[in-house]
């Protein structure tokens, strides 16, 4: 029997800027949200696996500058750019991921590529790159990767004396940043799960960190079971956060760990570890997650976080604060 197939993505979680909540503000990511659900729909509809699903949903939000994950990504306290990325197999528990890296153009492609080389789960740096050089992947110069509202975000952080959390900094200082979230205090990983027709399930997640972070920082997006994690048993998981919190609570494993050791449904063990774990130790995000039924959920503590799915033919339901 065929399973009916689900997609669900998200592009950061934050807080209500208030001076930007108009339609206008919003209708671009809403469009922008709609337009990759729809190209990883059609994906699924044709047969594909979750796993091409998530990889091409990310691939989309690694090139759209309204997300922080590729194009667009924020930039490190020496003004460069480190890029991290993960997928994740739920059927066979094949994982891949790569950190720290600046050449690669989609790293979402680079994290499969080693899963799928599948000596190792996570390369970083230099090495990485040399990896995606070897197997044909397209790599750019780090300068394609920034943007002018990037840097004015870093200049801001640094002016601050401050290292801000992923997408932060964009609103800090000028109020309103033009984004139906606050750039200020916003969380940029994007990511990816899907069902398939199969019953398969698979995650995928991209991030370009945080603004003026220290070089050489990872966060839990290319961390398998911290911030990304697939099991045909059970779910498929990418968060979006505080990534320091998200990595202290393995926070995308511990949702299936509910679920199988606790006997939590997909909703109530996402529920617990967004609302009840990471704000005990101070986290702040979400999570995007479809368990083997196709039940989604997409728990956040913040305000708001970009996000939506689509279920079988039906069309894509994107949304942004609750």
């Amino acid at each position: 029997m065929r399973t009916m197939p689900v997609i669900a993505i998200h592009g950061g979680a934050g807080t209500i800027s208030a001076a930007a909540l108009t339609a206008g503000a919003a209708q671009p990511y809403h469009e922008a949200l709609r337009d990759i659900l729809q190209a990883g729909q059609a994906l699924l509809l044709k047969g594909a696996r979750a796993l091409d699903a998530v990889c091409l949903a990310v691939e989309m939000l690694e090139d759209c500058p309204l997300f922080n994950a590729g194009h667009g990504a924020v930039f490190t306290q020496a003004e460069t750019h480190e890029l991290d990325a993960a997928v994740m197999n739920g059927a066979d528990l094949r994982a891949g991921a790569v950190a720290g890296v600046s050449h690669i153009r989609h790293p979402v492609r680079a994290a499969r590529a080693v899963m799928e080389e599948g000596a190792h789960v996570l390369l970083a740096g230099a090495g990485a790159e040399a990896f995606a050089r070897e197997r044909g992947l397209e790599m750019v110069e780090p300068a394609y990767f920034s943007t002018e509202a990037r840097r004015s975000q870093l200049h801001r952080a640094q002016a601050a004396g401050r290292v801000v959390l992923d997408h932060d900094g964009a609103a800090s200082s000028t109020g309103a940043s033009g984004a139906p979230l606050d750039e200020g205090r916003k969380f940029g990983t994007v990511g990816a799960v899907a069902l398939d027709h199969e019953g398969h399930l698979a995650a995928a997640t991209s991030t370009g960190g945080m603004t003026n972070k220290r070089v050489g920082r990872i966060g839990d997006s290319p961390l398998i079971g911290a911030g990304t994690y697939a099991d045909d048993k059970r779910a498929a998981v990418s968060c979006t956060g505080s990534g320091e919190m998200f990595i202290r609570t393995a926070a995308a494993y511990d949702v299936c760990a509910r679920m199988r050791y606790a006997g939590q449904s997909l909703a109530q063990a996402a529920q617990a570890v967004v609302m009840q774990s990471l704000p005990a130790i101070g986290g702040s995000g979400g999570l995007i997650a479809i368990d083997r039924l196709g039940n989604v959920c997409m728990p956040f503590n913040t305000e708001g976080m970009y996000r939506g799915h689509a279920r079988g033919t039906d069309a894509p339901k994107t949304a942004i604060h609750r």
